[in-house]
């Protein structure tokens, strides 16, 4: 073998030999964000537990066993409404997210929770409350389920394959929409009945000390069989993020896999909202601190991330409203305040959107 022969062979037998350590590094680095991400969720469990622990036992009377019994029967139901919503939300938000390809737009921002109050006023105006869409909450619940569904995924579907998923006009057009659907409730409410639209108030302001606890069951169903049958679309996440040609190329339905997604989106919206009312920017804030703690595209972790997220800000945040606060100001005023200033923080930061 000549000398340029024998050196071509040994300088390809160290590419190869770097290229091989790179991977393996690349790899190795890859298996310890992993692993890093890992003990942020226990952390991040570890904090739900302790959140949710006091607020159950904070000034509870452990000697006297009615005041005890009274108390868990009080805030049993609302812990489990607190943390069901912030699962439904900070998921659908981080689902929606990736969707869309943007991290600073969330289903409220596209006016899905005005959609839900006008779906919700509308069927109450024509229904009355005394039909058993008003009287049995189930009921009212599967209603506002299906209407909210089958509209909104029309409604955005269209939206997004029209501005071809473009950030500016999907943020305008729900501006848009979200004026419309609460114009339309507003004339709703004026000329409803001044007695039914007492009643029906109560079911439009977001509020954890005012729960529709009759529907947990119902709700935690509605989850698990989406969860179920949106399993393989969720673990295909971190493809579509790629963008709809890529995703194409790997082999993905995109346009059918974006409409069921979106289907879920809006079933986990319609849940959360159906059982404390509409909250504006909690799924903002809780998907961008997941993204900014974990740094991974793996949504398994973001997706896990967001939903713990929920609960400690949720569940803390009662906490504060019912032992110092007294009930003066909702839990919800909070997250609004707060959301507004993040969404300013966000786009001042030049973050990517």
């Amino acid at each position: 073998m000549s000398a340029n022969a024998y050196d071509n062979v040994y300088s390809g037998n160290v590419a190869d030999a770097a290229a091989k350590a790179g991977g393996r590094a690349k790899a190795g680095r890859t298996v310890a964000a992993a692993r890093a991400n890992t003990r942020k969720l226990w952390i991040m469990a570890l904090i739900v537990v302790i959140v949710a622990a006091a607020y159950m036992f904070v000034d509870v009377k452990f000697e006297n066993e009615k005041l005890f019994a009274y108390a868990m029967k009080i805030r049993t139901p609302k812990l489990i409404v607190m943390l069901i919503t912030a699962f439904a939300i900070g998921g659908a938000s981080l689902v929606f997210q990736s969707i869309i390809n943007n991290t600073i737009v969330t289903p409220c921002l596209l006016g899905m929770n005005s959609l839900y109050t006008l779906i919700h006023t509308a069927v109450v105006f024509v229904a009355g409350t005394g039909s058993i869409f008003a009287v049995n909450s189930n009921a009212a619940f599967a209603m506002d389920l299906v209407l909210m569904g089958i509209t909104a995924t029309v409604i955005y579907s269209y939206l997004f394959k029209k501005t071809k998923h473009n950030v500016l006009y999907v943020l305008l057009i729900g501006t848009v929409l979200t004026s419309f659907f609460s114009s339309i409730q507003t004339t709703l409410t004026r000329v409803m009945d001044p007695n039914e639209y007492d009643t029906l108030l109560n079911t439009l302001v977001a509020s954890f000390s005012n729960i529709n606890s009759e529907i947990i069951l119902f709700s935690v169903i509605v989850l698990a069989v989406l969860i179920f049958v949106l399993r393989k679309d969720l673990a295909i996440l971190n493809v579509i993020t790629l963008g709809k040609d890529q995703a194409i190329n790997l082999g993905v339905d995109y346009d059918n896999c974006i409409r069921r997604l979106l289907l879920g989106v809006t079933l986990c919206i319609a849940v959360a909202t159906a059982m404390v009312g509409p909250i504006s920017f909690l799924g903002l804030i809780i998907a961008n601190l997941a993204r900014q703690l974990l740094k991974t595209y793996r949504h398994g972790q973001l997706i896990l991330g967001s939903a713990l997220f929920g609960m400690v800000v949720l569940v803390g945040g009662q906490l504060l409203v019912e032992h110092v606060f007294s009930y003066t100001i909702p839990v919800s005023v909070f997250i609004t305040v707060g959301g507004g200033i993040y969404f300013l923080y966000l786009l001042l930061t030049n973050r990517r959107v």
